[in-house]
């Protein structure tokens, strides 16, 4: 199973990262993991820059990379009450063109780090709204993280009940293709 991670941070050390990290680690033996990682370098969607034969280098590499993939982690921070503008972005080019979208019918499962204790709530059901208008098979159960900055050690949630929670909401998305 090939899946892609959709990171909707772009700061260094974001705990957004680290949450995506520790949701690849729980990811099967077999399973690869690949992060987009070039949202900063996607123009504001356009339909005058979305013309056949004439897609941004990297909106095209983004539809490719969606659509080989088997599944999709997003994950998001949450700013000004909402998912992050990157992760938009990302989610708009891929819901294109209209009618064979490469996120049509992908599995995907949303999760977020905050440091807030209400664990980006409001960006984790605002992506899966995004996503399921945009076509993609959302698991509408989310994962969040409070109070991030504290949350994790050595790579993975330090608190073993939200490493639990976080390890089978992976594993939902798994079976789907597996």
């Amino acid at each position: 199973m090939n899946v892609l991670v959709l990171l909707g941070s772009l700061r260094a050390g974001s705990t957004n990262r680290a949450l995506a990290d520790a949701a690849v680690a729980h990811l099967p033996e077999g399973c690869t993991a690949t992060v987009f990682n070039r949202g900063a370098e996607l123009p504001h969607y356009s339909e005058d820059l979305d013309l056949e034969g004439q897609v941004p280098e990297v909106a095209a590499e983004l539809r490719s990379a969606v659509a080989a993939a088997d599944g999709l982690i997003v994950v998001t921070p949450e700013y000004n009450g909402t998912l992050s503008s990157v992760l938009k972005n990302t989610i708009d080019w891929a819901s294109r063109p209209y009618g064979s979208a490469s996120i049509g019918g992908t599995p995907a499962v949303v999760m977020a780090a905050s440091g807030s204790p209400r664990a980006a709530e409001w960006a984790r059901q605002d992506a899966v709204r995004t996503l399921q208008v945009a076509g993609a098979a959302v698991i509408e159960e989310t994962f969040g993280v409070g109070a991030s900055y504290e949350a994790f050690a050595e790579g993975r949630l330090a608190d073993d009940e939200a490493d639990a929670a976080l390890r089978a909401l992976v594993a939902r998305l798994v079976p789907v293709h597996a």
